[in-house]
């Protein structure tokens, strides 16, 4: 059953990791929604994977399967290749760790991380050992006598984490579990979890809506949307080659533009053509431009392949966000140079700036930048069609 992918190659020697979890043709319903449909999904051993995607897009659903908190409709869930279908959430080799922690107030820290093991009628001696080299293992070991309450946010995640270790999962389930911590905290958590993965080996399968956390910690990441995936790979192949436009605007922020690909590497946007670096599309395709904010030069007018006017400028601390209206349509564009409100400003394009996507069932639903949000953009759309 173990789906075998190829990593690399060390003195010669082909190295492959196996599937620790497959889900095969799952469909769940609640209240006569479907949440999942069809979804099929293979998680490799000692991967941090991210399930990433907007509130509502299956991915918490997923980790609730895999833990066994839900029993699917339709479909199998292989465990080590494995059916686990029948087999109830206690008795499956995984660990979950919630936004809320679910840590027990009464419990000092020790007997927080020791509940586990006391369980599973282990010796105090061999408990000891283990709690002592959890607590080492998160940075605590000064912390054993302390009362839960007394512990800040980011300690108590710690503690969850050490709690979820000691029983020597084979898989630990992360639901959202930075929610909770402000920003700087968070920032030390990604680290730590990514480094806590390491030491271990043990996979991890984190679920977040949080971009910037899922491309900083994982090995793979799974982009999701209305129970379906989008796309699987790693962080650097989901930012810059994005496979749909859902994926492009989901990933951090793009320009998403109408074109029309003449022949391989040359592609027609914005009034006029540019080389560009993708090929294998049918001549005059009309296809999705993606182009990252930060990949583009501002220039004086006369010397861009295309200009526009600046509508507004936003101070973000390492770079300004310039809003740039092109014949109506909005673009951002992320420059450590500051440029001012009415100003006609020219825009560079490279070759490697300029990503080609196929049409998909998500063209159209994203594009410029009049707002940042759905729902207001819906309402400059309502507003201009008022006006015409």
């Amino acid at each position: 059953m173990d789906l075998l992918i190829k990593l690399n190659f060390i003195g010669g020697r082909e190295l492959t990791k196996s599937s620790i979890i497959s889900l095969k043709n799952i469909t769940v319903s609640f209240n006569n929604q479907i949440i999942l449909k069809n979804f099929n999904l293979d998680i490799k051993n000692g991967d941090f994977v991210t399930l990433l995607g907007p509130s509502g897009c299956g991915k918490t659903t997923t980790l609730r399967i895999i833990a066994g908190f839900v029993r699917p409709d339709v479909g199998d869930i292989f465990f080590d290749g494995k059916r686990v279908n029948d087999v109830p959430a206690h008795k499956r080799e995984v660990n979950t760790i919630f936004q809320s922690y679910a840590l027990f107030p009464h419990l000092n820290v020790y007997d927080n991380v020791a509940f586990g093991l006391r369980l599973i009628k282990k010796s105090e001696s061999f408990i000891k050992d283990q709690v002592i080299k959890m607590l080492r293992l998160v940075g605590l070991s000064d912390f054993s006598n302390r009362d839960i309450v007394s512990l800040s946010g980011g300690q108590q995640q710690r503690v969850a984490i050490a709690r979820a270790l000691v029983n020597k999962p084979k898989v630990l389930l992360l639901d959202e579990p930075l929610g909770a911590l402000d920003l700087k905290l968070r920032k030390d958590m990604q680290t730590e979890l990514k480094n806590i993965q390491q030491q271990t080996g043990i996979t991890f399968i984190f679920v977040t809506h949080d971009q910037e956390e899922a491309l900083s910690m994982s090995d793979t990441v799974i982009v999701m949307d209305k129970g379906r995936i989008q796309q699987i790979g790693s962080p650097q192949d989901i930012y810059n080659e994005p496979q749909n436009a859902f994926v492009a605007d989901f990933i951090g922020e793009s320009n998403i533009i109408d074109g029309i690909m003449k022949k391989d590497y040359l592609v027609e946007f914005a009034g006029r053509e540019f080389e560009c670096l993708d090929s294998g599309f049918s001549p005059k395709e009309k296809v999705d431009i993606v182009i990252r904010p930060e990949d583009i030069e501002v220039t004086a007018p006369l010397l861009g392949h295309i200009s526009g006017k600046v509508t507004s400028v936003t101070f973000k601390g390492v770079h300004y966000e310039i809003i740039v209206d092109i014949d109506g349509f909005k673009w951002m564009i992320q420059s450590t140079e500051i440029q001012l409100p009415g100003d006609t400003i020219g825009l560079l394009l490279q070759p490697d700036d300029i990503h080609i996507m196929k049409k998909s069932e998500h063209s159209g639903e994203y594009g410029d930048y009049r707002a940042f949000s759905d729902e207001m953009y819906e309402v400059y759309e309502e507003q201009g069609q008022k006006e015409n």
